[in-house]
This record gives C-alpha cells, structure tokens and sequence, in this order.
C-alpha cells in the first residue's frame, strides 16, 4: 500500500504503527464505451489518473461483443499493464480499477473487476466505496448457492445483480432491483456486452462523473474524478446523481433515477483530502476550496509567526489561504521524495533510531530559529505528526505551531474510508490541549466543523461528515458498527 501522501519522517515505514496515519481511500473507478477508440488504453490513462484512489491492485475487463477479456494483479497501474497487455485487451467497452482494499484482504484474488456470468452474457463490475449489509447479503448468496470466491463487497453487488438477471429481469431492471437490496456506499461502474452502467447510492457518498469524447457520434466516459477524464482529453458532462444510474450504449447516454427518495450526503473527506486537487466539485477545482479552508483557520486560529508552509503535498493549498489571510510568509519547510513507493527493504533498527527520512526532508536553513506554522488536513493517529513536529525542532525552528484544516477525526469510517478503530483515534481519546502535549508542538488548533461545511459554500446538510460526528447517513448494522465503533459518540 502507498498511502496517497503520508508523512513518514523516520523509523519503521512499513509498520502498523505508520499505517493508518492518514485516512485511506478506497478506490478509483473508470468506464468507457467508445467503439472506434483504444478503450483499453484509454482506460489504463485514466486510471493513471486515479493512482491516488488506490494502489494496491489494479484490473481492466473489456468486452468485445460477448466475450471478456480481464487482466488483473498487485502493483500500480503502471506495474499491472504494459503494451502488450493492452493489445491484448480488444474490444468496445471498458471498465477499468484501481483498489485500495477496505472490505476484503489485499489479495491478487480480491482485485476488480469483479467478472461473474449471467444468462444475458458476462458483466465486470468496479467498485468505489463500502456497502454496511455484507453478512446478510452473504447469506443470502450463499442460500442461492453462488460460490463466492472473494472477501469482497464488490464481488458481493455484481452476484445480486446476476442472480436477478438470471431471474428473469434484462440488465437494467435486475441491476435496480439489486441495488435496492445495498445499503451503505457504492459509486459503481459495470460493464454489459450490451453498455455500460453508471451508478450511486442514494446519497451519493463517494463521487463518479460522466465525460464526453470529441467524436461523432459522441462517446461517454466515467471516472470516479475529473482528473481521470482530463488525461485522455474528454470533457466533464456532469455528475452522475445519488440514486442514478445512466446507461452508456451504442444509442448514447440515458438516465435512470432508481432510487426515488435520494438525500446527497458527499463524504467531505473527498473535498479535503481524497480527490486531486485539480478535480472538479461543485464547478471548481478542489484547489480553491482548500484554498479557503486555509483562510478559514486563519480567521479562526490566528498565530504570530515568520514561516507558513503546508504539508506536501495536500496541506499546501490550505498554507497559501492561511497565508493570505495572515499575512505570514508562506514557504517551503519540508521537501517531498516524490519517487518514494513501496519498499519490502525494512531499515535497520540503527537507521530507525537516527531516524530515515525517506519521504519527507525538513529545510534546515529555512526552518532555523524561525517560528513556524505547519498546515496539514487532518490528524488520525498521531505518530507521524509528533515526528514530523520533532523533525522541524532538530532542524532548528524556534517555535512550532500546528494548524489543522479539518475537525478533530473521532470517529471511524464504514463507508468506503480505511480507519482505525475508535480507540486509535487520537481525538476520540484525548482533548486538544493533550493533544497537544503529545505532539509537543507549542500550540495546536483545528478548523470548526461549521468552517468546514460553510467554506464549502454549498447546503451544508449535503455532506456526510460522521467520522467527525459520529452522525451516520446510513444506518450501520449492530455487528458492523460493534467492529470499529467502541466509544461514546462526539458532540460537535
């Protein structure tokens, strides 16, 4: 697993201990239907884009006429397929994943899509988010005798769905009356020889968009984010809407809207953190609404000091906006080893002790008798930013303050988001004054939660914001909420 811009300044890069310090996505979608184009290629550029998404497997499926072809394994994108993988991917329609694994192990067996057989043909489903009814949906299954060979949700949705077509219902009305049976979060793209679906819950908790190529007649494209239509050159439509499902065929692109009473509840955590920054959401870039968290917590938690910097790389554009309402400089303090992955070479237990610094160097002579403020989005644990707060000390920084562009993180995610059990949350646990004390930084504050929602400038009741609240959308089942969810619940 490469977390999407973890900080870890020393010892142990690999060890549970670093493991959760930042929230892990859990995937990127991408479908095509595009008969005169390269839709495997394509679809590998996209999900090229959506790296951040996931990275521990990835997988294309392509349909030409009937027949399937599926390549999947563990690695990056760029690991997963080469040239000669791609010529082997023919056909008209493309469904394509990257993965981070939330429900199920990182497995080779566990990567998407997920292929299953029906009366009507094969379909490949990918999957971005978290459905809560598993163990029912299991049994269920299993009474029918489908042979699960996963540990996954996904696998789960694309068996609900084969066992209505094999029913008796066509593609769109088995695939709906499956979808009535998911409770939890699910942006799914499916692949038919027939089309491709576009799918979200009913309240729209992870995103996907719709794009259009420049051709005639013209031709669709999904993508869990904008960035993944940018790269191959197609414009952004619209949003694909919570309790939508839009079918892509030869005919183009229709809307169902299969769920009647849809409530949009978007995890902000895609706004904060998740999504690239050059991805677009309630028409502009994520960019500038990180932008104005900064200068929200400006406003809020001002400080005296000489140096502003972010993060790298997704606490710099809170920086800039705290730096424009403060009026602090705004520089560099730390610099990022870009080329760092996945490593098996564990460091020795003298190099943890003088501390690797492997993704993450401090500016020594930047830093030195300077009194600095430290932007990052979020705390969850809190192992890394004690480190990176001692870090800045050995480089000579006078004075270290800390600014967090989101609420305290209290409780965990069963929506699609890999969190720790509540008990690993280090404000579900501690106050911000021992929080504080703990990362031994001379003063700590958060952005409010209303700052958080106001500054979207958006209807506030819009959003999902439970791993700050302890306020689900969905209702979490007894045994599923017993798994993560061990303390009282927050008030805001």
């Amino acid at each position: 697993m490469i977390p999407h811009h973890p900080v870890t300044l020393d010892q142990s890069i690999n060890s549970h201990e670093n493991h959760h310090d930042k929230p892990e996505e859990a995937c990127g979608v991408f479908g095509i239907y595009a008969p005169e184009k390269d839709v495997a290629k394509l679809t590998y550029f996209g999900l090229y884009a959506l790296q951040h998404r996931g990275q521990e497997s990835a997988g294309i499926a392509t349909f030409e006429g009937k027949h399937v072809h599926l390549h999947k394994d563990m690695g990056l994108v760029s690991q997963v397929f080469n040239e000669s993988i791609l010529e082997d991917l023919p056909g008209n329609i493309a469904v394509g994943h990257t993965r981070y694994s939330t429900t199920g192990s990182s497995r080779k067996v566990n990567a998407q899509p997920a292929v299953v057989d029906t009366r009507l043909g094969k379909l490949a489903l990918a999957h971005n988010g978290n459905l809560v009814n598993t163990i029912q949906l299991r049994e269920e299954l299993l009474k029918s005798n489908f042979n699960l060979v996963t540990s996954t949700d996904s696998e789960m949705i694309a068996y609900v769905i084969a066992e209505e077509v094999n029913a008796g219902a066509e593609w769109l009305e088995g695939s709906i009356r499956a979808f009535h049976r998911c409770q939890g979060a699910f942006s799914l793209v499916i692949g038919t020889p027939d089309g491709v679906m576009g799918v979200r819950d009913p309240n729209g908790i992870r995103p996907l968009v719709i794009g259009t190529l420049d051709s005639s007649p013209v031709r669709y494209v999904l993508a869990s984010e904008t960035c993944g239509l940018d790269i191959i050159g197609a414009e952004y439509l619209r949003d694909v809407e919570p309790g939508e499902l839009v079918w892509i065929t030869e005919n183009g692109l229709a809307s169902f809207p299969w769920n009647q009473q849809p409530q949009r509840k978007l995890c902000i955590f895609e706004m904060i953190y998740f999504a690239r920054p050059d991805s677009l959401m309630h028409n502009e870039t994520l960019y500038s609404y990180r932008m104005r968290l900064g200068r929200r917590l400006a406003e809020e938690s001002p400080i005296e000091a000489d140096i502003v910097f972010g993060v790298p790389d997704s606490g710099i554009p809170a920086a800039i906006g705290f730096s424009q309402t403060s009026g602090i400089a705004y520089g560099e303090g730390l610099i990022k080893n870009r080329y760092v992955g996945r490593t098996f070479i564990q460091p020795t237990q003298s190099m943890r002790e003088t501390g690797i610094k492997m993704k993450l160097n401090p500016l020594k002579d930047v830093l030195f008798s300077k009194r600095v403020v430290i932007i990052d989005d979020s705390i969850v644990r809190g192992t890394t930013s004690r480190k990176l707060v001692k870090a800045l000390r050995d480089a000579g920084a006078a004075e270290v303050h800390m600014r967090i562009s989101s609420p305290p993180v209290t409780h965990p995610c069963f929506y699609g988001i890999d969190t720790d059990t509540q008990d690993q949350l280090i404000a579900a646990t501690k106050s911000v004054a021992e929080i504080t004390r703990q990362l031994e930084v001379d003063t700590l504050a958060y952005l409010s939660w209303e700052g958080m929602l106001v500054t979207t400038k958006e209807d506030t009741n819009s959003f999902c914001s439970a791993c700050f609240t302890g306020d689900y959308p969905v209702p979490i089942p007894e045994q599923v909420k017993r798994s993560k969810l061990i303390l009282e619940k927050a008030v805001v």
